[in-house]
């Protein structure tokens, strides 16, 4: 007798079991299926994601769905297009053998209509995701009030997307002696609320430890200055030359460009972000699937349903706001039962965060280096040899060895290794040779490091600047919305930019003294809205309440020279003005979450 027997599935699933080629059940697999099969109750499942748990409740609820009547049986409420589609092609493999059994998946992005006539032939299991499922409640086209089953699936993804009031509507509209199957990575306080709300007494099974990582991903961090985040990048990229990875960005803007980079630097990369169109979305992730995409870019919200068990590294570019978000990053590597690397690219300020996520997921991280060119180069080389020692030989070279052979005349065989190995080699070498170490140079003592207001850390008084520029709260700017600006500006990481005090119509900030060029040059005759611009180098080392140093020109603007005598030679960035003032409302309104 298998594992899977042993759970109690009928003779038609084990049939399909055997197709796929499962062999032994997966720990939520063991643990989930004879709970639901055995009775009527309601489920709170905790385990990471790609630990199986689509087979978890997808076996029972096809074993107890009458394929008789065509009445709507089950509801799967997924958060995106990608898993809806991902759990429907996955429970019509599971059902294959159940004759008359029609799933359906319903997302946006795709025709209502087609949708719509799919479910009016019977569909005995929907899955969806909240909002279409919403739509098409409303428009009547979907009757779930007699289903006797509802999955929640990512729960916790779900209500982190905003889905919070579209699943209370859509609970609703069922009947309440049903079973509620609600399986999740965490366990955040919105999803014990929906729990509470819409459950009975449920029974919880947790795999693993509660809200823990997946015990197959180790976790490393890479200290570095902000400015080096993307040669940062590159650098572990080229240290691991099999990497088949996905790279995390905050922002849809940050996702583009830096994918726009890998690729302009010679990278199989793409993006992946909410601004894309579903076909150009489908297209990244049928080239990401068969691998002729290695590093993925993408923002958390874009990346939710990526199911590729393969991914041998999660690589954190930027740290999201909640920990919580960190623990389904890290779980897209480590999946089916393969180990993965979370690597996590972090300034100094940002160490305190390294301990919390720790505390958070009961898993350590190891602080790691980013290689030196050197080290990279030796990689590349040992990597290159294994390649060529396993290279298989395609016979058609034959009939070309002759005049090879030729042309080779006359070289010994250590130096046609020498040679062949250098065609690659030497690409390296030449780009890394005389690169200097990333490596912040102060990156010990994370958990004694304090918090600053701006959340920018504690930093030696050697090395800082403090700066004075003449835009303040009466402009429309608070601390975070002015680094988001001064960042943009000058090309910088927000974490190059501290100590930001805005005052009524002035600010302070502080950067590295590194930078203090390229922040002199980009406020030179800088004006927007007709109205310059101006940042000088405070005098004052506390910033105080004064101007700390002598302004070249009026805060009013109008005329006036730069600091080198000249007249215009940048472009004004109205735009960027602009948003950071539009931006204010929005920063205040999210207010201070997960661990900043």
């Amino acid at each position: 007798m298998s594992k899977f027997e042993s759970l109690g599935l009928n003779q038609s699933l084990l049939s399909a079991v055997a197709d796929l080629g499962f062999e032994q059940p997966s720990e939520v697999q063991e643990k989930a299926i004879p709970i639901l099969l055995e009775s009527e109750t309601d489920l709170v499942a905790l385990a990471q994601t790609g630990t199986g748990k689509t087979a978890a409740f997808g076996f029972p609820l096809i074993q107890k769905i009458d394929v008789a009547s065509r009445t709507t049986q089950g509801l799967i409420l997924s958060p995106t297009r990608e898993l809806c589609l991902q759990i429907t092609n996955e429970m019509q493999l599971y059902s294959k053998y159940e004759k008359g059994m029609n799933i359906v998946a319903i997302y946006g992005g795709a025709s209502i209509t087609d949708q719509a006539r799919q479910i009016k032939r019977g569909a005995q299991i929907v899955v969806a995701t909240p909002g279409r499922m919403k739509d098409m409640i409303r428009r009547g086209i979907v009757d779930i009030s007699k289903i006797d089953y509802c999955i929640l699936d990512e729960a916790d993804e779900m209500l982190n997307m905003g889905f919070f009031e579209d699943i209370k509507d859509i609970l609703s509209n069922t009947p309440e002696e049903k079973s509620t199957w609600l399986f999740s990575a965490t366990m955040p306080k919105e999803v014990s609320t929906i729990a509470k709300k819409f459950m009975h007494s449920p029974k919880e099974i947790t795999v693993g430890t509660k809200n823990s990582g997946a015990t197959t991903v180790q976790h490393e961090y890479y200290v570095v200055s902000g400015r080096d985040r993307y040669p940062a990048l590159k650098r572990l990229a080229d240290a691991n030359p099999g990497i088949f990875s996905v790279i995390f960005c905050r922002t849809k803007r940050d996702t583009q460009k830096v994918a726009e980079k890998l690729i302009e630097d010679g990278y199989n990369a793409g993006a992946l972000h909410g601004d894309l169109s579903q076909n150009q979305r489908d297209l990244v992730m049928n080239a990401f699937r068969k691998k002729q995409i290695q590093m993925l870019v993408a923002t958390d919200v874009a990346a939710r349903g990526i199911d590729v068990d393969d991914i041998t590294h999660v690589v954190n570019y930027q740290l999201p706001d909640e920990i919580e978000t960190y623990t389904h990053r890290s779980g897209r590597t480590g999946r089916a039962g393969k180990s993965g690397i979370s690597m996590v690219i972090v300034t100094r300020s940002e160490l305190r965060k390294i301990s919390a996520i720790e505390r958070k997921i009961q898993n350590d991280f190891l602080e790691k280096k980013i290689p030196t060119g050197i080290e990279i180069c030796e990689i590349q080389l040992y990597h290159l040899a294994n390649k060529i020692k396993d290279t298989k030989i395609n016979e058609e070279i034959d009939g070309y060895l002759p005049a090879i052979t030729e042309v080779l005349d006359g070289i010994d065989r250590e130096e046609l290794i020498k040679k062949i190995v250098s065609v690659e080699f030497t690409r390296f070498f030449n780009y890394y040779s005389k690169t200097r170490d990333l490596n912040s140079s102060d990156s010990s003592g994370k958990r004694e490091r304090g918090n600053s207001k701006d959340g920018g850390g504690d930093f030696s008084k050697d090395g800082s600047v403090r700066y004075f520029i003449n835009v303040g709260e009466r402009d429309g700017y608070d601390w975070m919305t002015l680094k988001d600006f001064l960042r943009d500006q000058v090309g910088l990481d927000k974490d190059d930019i501290y100590k930001v005090d805005t005052k009524d119509t002035f600010s302070f900030f502080n950067t590295e003294a590194q930078f203090t060029p390229a922040i002199l040059e980009t406020f030179t005759d800088l004006k927007v809205d007709g109205r310059f611009i101006n940042v000088e180098v405070s005098k004052s080392p506390g910033g105080g309440g004064g101007r700390g140093g002598k302004r070249n020109r009026s805060g009013g603007g109008g005329g006036g020279r730069g600091r080198d005598g000249n007249r215009g030679g940048r472009r004004d960035r109205k735009d960027s003005f602009k948003s950071g003032k539009k931006g204010s409302k929005k920063f205040k309104d999210k207010g201070n979450k997960g661990f900043y």
